[in-house]
């Protein structure tokens, strides 16, 4: 095995722990456990943990803007896109830790700048494309201003991490997700967007759990 590989195969073992418990509580001690290496040779490919937190984010968002990319081009249409969306991040969700992005707001700025600039570049212009394409098929309200809700929809997701707002032991992370985004696609439709985005749906109900965005 080469070192890029050994280096893949390093940060997906690191990132099941993160995904799993969170940043924060999970030491390079662990981390090498997990891996059944020795921390030596952790740190062989890694500076400290902050080097492998920011390594972990930006292989994870660049899969997911690959994900995104590939279903957005095979989507007939803009409600398709998003109802393909709906099962990506059900999927994407399942199993995380809900303190993943508090984490990294608090203790990995190199992580959260990754995950911040992610965020209002990409899925900033992707959701604003996404809106356009719908008003331009008479699928979404034409007075709707895509840059503004694309704005409210990046801050509504991560508004769902805040676990001061929806305790962790009262709301699951991918159901209340799924329940925002549900509303905001409601919000968006018009008449025939919504008999086409209810189409969807339940053509989807069966879909295997690799049916993702």
């Amino acid at each position: 095995m080469d070192e890029p590989e050994v280096k893949t195969k390093l940060l997906r073992g690191a990132e099941e722990l993160f995904m799993r418990y969170g940043v924060r509580s999970i030491t390079m001690d662990e981390i090498a456990r997990h891996l059944s290496i020795s921390k030596k040779t952790l740190y062989q490919y890694f500076a400290d943990k902050d080097d492998i937190v920011a390594s972990v984010t930006y292989g994870h968002l660049n899969r997911e803007k690959k994900q995104y990319e590939a279903n957005t081009n095979a989507a007939r249409n803009a409600v398709e896109e998003l109802v393909k969306l709906s099962l990506c991040l059900k999927e994407n969700l399942k199993g995380m830790n809900p303190s993943l992005l508090f984490d990294l707001q608090k203790y990995h700025q190199n992580a959260w700048r990754i995950w911040t600039e992610f965020k209002n570049v990409f899925i900033r212009e992707s959701v604003v494309s996404n809106l356009k394409r719908g008003i331009a098929e008479g699928l979404y309200r034409p007075e709707i201003d895509p840059e503004i809700m694309a704005v409210l929809r990046i801050e509504t997701v991560q508004l769902g991490f805040d676990e001061r707002l929806f305790p962790r032991d009262k709301y699951d992370l991918a159901s209340l997700q799924l329940a925002i985004l549900e509303h905001f696609i409601h919000g968006l439709l018009t008449e025939k967007g919504r008999r086409l985005y209810q189409k969807y749906k339940k053509e989807t109900v069966n879909e295997p759990s690799y049916y993702k965005v």
